[in-house]
């Protein structure tokens, strides 16, 4: 069933706020910050509401949601520009032509930033982090969000083997990336 226009801001407001969660959480998972995280919350959300007239009542509207996420990520890590990288301990030019000497803030201490490390894991998330795309998406759907392998084949738009097999990858990489965590 297609929603009439009159109500489709308010029913897409509603399942926004029933699903707020984890919709978050994925793209938090995804991003690995708070900032990139909500910045990409607030790109599916448009892009989800331009598309609203196209969802289907009585299907899953997070999954629904992750699968336009999924695409928007994937669309900003390929325009993201590969990182330049400078020395510290280089100074930089103002406007004047003078060098000044950088300013090292240490984002470490803040209270979000202690908050955010103790409730999500830093060393999981670190490890989250060096997963590509495709197997990150997979790893964080299936074993975060506990999605089954259909759903998750679903939202990322690949055959249930493929999500097997991203997901073995992924979760092997992980397994390498936290085995000092790990006590026997």
């Amino acid at each position: 069933m297609l929603f009439r226009r009159e109500n489709s801001a308010d029913r897409f407001e509603s399942l926004v706020r029933e699903h707020q969660r984890p919709i978050y959480r994925v793209a938090y998972r995804l991003c690995g910050s708070a900032e990139e995280a909500e910045d990409l919350v607030q790109e599916t959300l448009i892009e989800a509401f331009e598309s609203f007239p196209r969802f289907r009542e009585g299907t899953h509207f997070d999954r629904w949601v992750f699968r336009i996420m999924r695409n928007t990520f994937i669309d900003g890590v390929r325009r993201k520009p590969r990182a330049h990288i400078e020395s510290l301990d280089t100074g930089i030019l103002d406007k004047s032509g003078e060098m000044l000497a950088r300013e090292i803030v240490d984002l470490a201490s803040a209270p979000d930033t202690e908050m955010m490390a103790r409730t999500l894991d830093e060393p999981v998330q670190n490890a989250l982090d060096t997963l590509p795309p495709e197997f990150k998406l997979v790893v964080v759907l299936a074993d975060i969000e506990g999605m089954s392998y259909e759903e998750v084949s679903r939202v990322a738009g690949c055959p249930v083997g493929t999500v097997r097999s991203r997901l073995h990858r992924g979760r092997a990489i992980l397994k390498d990336k936290l085995k000092n965590y790990v006590r026997f």
